[in-house]
């Protein structure tokens, strides 16, 4: 592997990519702590947890994202993170405001249709119960 100065870093949502460009640094929040990555930095694969991940472009522009569980795959000089939910913020202050509106909106959309569904499930097993009775 040659020495480089950048990396192409990607960001993606599963249904669109957040975030795709060249970097020279960046620094993300796995299970077992906080950690920054530079170009020549080893492959590996990691997950990631709720938290903050920080994009430095390669013009020095600091890039912040609120990201929800994922997983990151570092493979020469390419980075491939993969989120659940992900926003980009403009600075720290405002991505906290930014994180809640989307996240916590999604999680009470969620939480409405688990109680749907469960409502359903238990007509279905309702019906094959009187489905199973003796006809007289």
């Amino acid at each position: 592997m040659t020495m480089a100065t950048e990396m192409t870093v990607s960001v993606r949502l599963p249904t669109q990519t957040l975030y795709q460009g060249t970097a020279s640094r960046l620094y993300a929040v796995a299970e077992n702590g906080a950690f920054g990555m530079l170009p020549n930095h080893i492959d590996f694969v990691t997950a990631l947890v709720p938290s903050v991940f920080i994009v430095i472009a390669t013009g020095g522009e600091e890039l912040i994202f609120g990201i929800d569980e994922g997983i990151l795959v570092k493979k020469g000089h390419q980075v491939d993170v993969a989120v659940r939910r992900g926003v980009r913020g403009e600075d720290l202050a405002s991505i906290k405001d930014t994180v809640y509106r989307n996240f916590i909106a999604v999680d009470e959309d969620e939480r409405v249709a688990r109680s749907a569904l469960s409502r359903l499930e238990a007509g279905i097993v309702r019906r094959f119960a009187d489905l199973q009775k003796p006809q007289p």
